[in-house]
């Protein structure tokens, strides 16, 4: 199994210590690209097909809300990057 197909695992799993490095390499490898917004605000934007996901990087601790799991995992599906 390819270390990113371990990082969709674990995503689909909805741990409760997913970390912002271990989303961004996963958004990285499939395409994405992550921009600054304003504060804490981050967007990831599909290189070919525009498509962008809106969140907050956490701070102080980089781990992810159950909800920013949830989103991301909602995301992915509706972009038809994961099942």
């Amino acid at each position: 199994m390819s270390k990113h197909q371990k990082a969709i695992d674990r995503l689909l799993s909805r741990p409760n210590d997913f970390q912002w490095g271990e989303l961004k390499s996963l958004m990285k490898a499939f395409g994405y690209e992550l921009k600054t917004t304003g504060g804490s605000g981050r967007k990831f934007i599909h290189f070919a097909t525009k498509a962008t996901m809106f969140m907050h990087e956490p701070h102080p601790a980089s781990i992810l809300k159950a909800y920013q799991v949830r989103d991301a995992i909602h995301f992915l599906k509706q972009e038809k990057h994961i099942k």
